[in-house]
């Protein structure tokens, strides 16, 4: 009898602890929780996307046909809540989070390769950060088995296929710009236009590489209920040899440019020089003409008012003062001049 009694109060005693001190849970600040009973998620009707929002998660039409999660019910920060003993709770943490891109649970590596256009194979390292979409939790929990590994696979894969296709918009802009132009133009830009090493135009254009990842993973928040908040590539390290060849091509290229800068800055020194000759020149000859245009004039004024006679005595009037200060005086007679 009393073995009997023993059982009934440990029974009761394990549904007390099973069924009401373990079905108090709580949710802290950064996380969201959702409730499973029979392993069944509590689901939300359906609601119609507004018109002209189907895009808004970045996946095609396709894409939303093949991704297309329930909503289900989050359970907030608070509590303590109760939960049934057929009931689980799968709690997630919202918090910002950052992963390096080169890991992977499947091997170990310090960075993630990729071939550049020219078919050279460099190492690529960096940052991802994210965070769990709290409105689309049921893909995160439910949807795929290590959604961050499918994350990281699919940022891999779209960041190879850009690496391997990316050309430097800057030098097609030019290209594009300078064929219309004149030779100024064409020559200011030979020397961005000789850069066309991939590695070096993804070098000069992280900023550019960062915004295209964010855009085209904007979809991950559909497909797997992790929201890509930044790319932060910040290395792109070719093999040792490569990097050796490119040092000698940017010396190079850096020593072209300040011979270019320097041809062009005497040269423009020069035209600038004999501009100014030439407009000194010009000055004195016109200095030394004025005068004699203005004694050209005085003459034909006396003659136009006083005619020859006038002129001829303004003439010896004018050499007499010219007699007293020179030394020797030679006069020539012309026959033919008239008297």
């Amino acid at each position: 009898m009393s073995f009997i009694i023993g059982l009934i109060l440990g029974i009761i005693v394990y549904s007390f602890f099973r069924c009401i001190a373990g079905g108090l849970y709580t949710v802290s600040p950064d996380q969201r929780a959702v409730v499973t009973s029979f392993g069944k998620a509590d689901r939300l009707r359906a609601v119609e996307p507004p018109p002209g929002d189907e895009g808004a998660s970045g996946l095609s039409s396709e894409e939303q046909n093949r991704y297309e999660y329930p909503q289900v019910r989050v359970v907030r920060p608070g509590g303590p809540y109760f939960k049934m003993p057929w009931q689980d709770v799968h709690k997630v943490s919202v918090a910002t989070q950052a992963v390096d891109l080169s890991w992977d649970p499947s091997k170990s590596q310090d960075t993630i390769e990729a071939v550049t256009k020219d078919n050279l194979t460099t190492g690529i390292n960096g940052q991802l950060r994210y965070r769990i979409s709290e409105s689309n939790l049921y893909p995160y929990l439910f949807g795929v088995a290590s959604p961050l590994e499918h994350v990281m696979g699919y940022f891999v894969s779209v960041l190879r296929e850009r690496v391997a296709n990316f050309v430097d918009p800057k030098g097609q802009n030019l290209l594009a710009a300078t064929a219309p132009e004149g030779e100024p133009e064409m020559s200011t830009s030979a020397v961005d236009l000789s850069e066309g090493v991939s590695i070096n135009d993804l070098r000069k254009n992280l900023p550019l590489l960062n915004q295209y990842m964010e855009e085209q993973c904007r979809s991950t928040t559909g497909r797997y209920g992790i929201e890509l908040d930044a790319a932060l590539i910040t290395e792109i390290d070719p093999p040792a040899e490569v990097d050796r060849a490119l040092s000698a091509i940017n010396s190079t290229r850096n020593q072209v440019a300040a011979d270019l800068s320097t041809a062009r800055a005497d040269s423009e020194q020069q035209i600038t020089m004999s501009a100014r000759a030439v407009e000194i020149a010009t000055n004195n000859a016109q200095a030394e003409v004025a005068p004699l245009r203005e004694l050209a004039q005085t003459l034909t004024e006396i003659k136009k008012e006083g005619g020859s006679s006038c002129l001829r005595a303004y003439l010896r009037n004018a050499r007499i003062p010219l007699y007293s200060i020179a030394n020797r005086v030679i006069e020539t007679t012309d026959k033919g001049e008239p008297g």
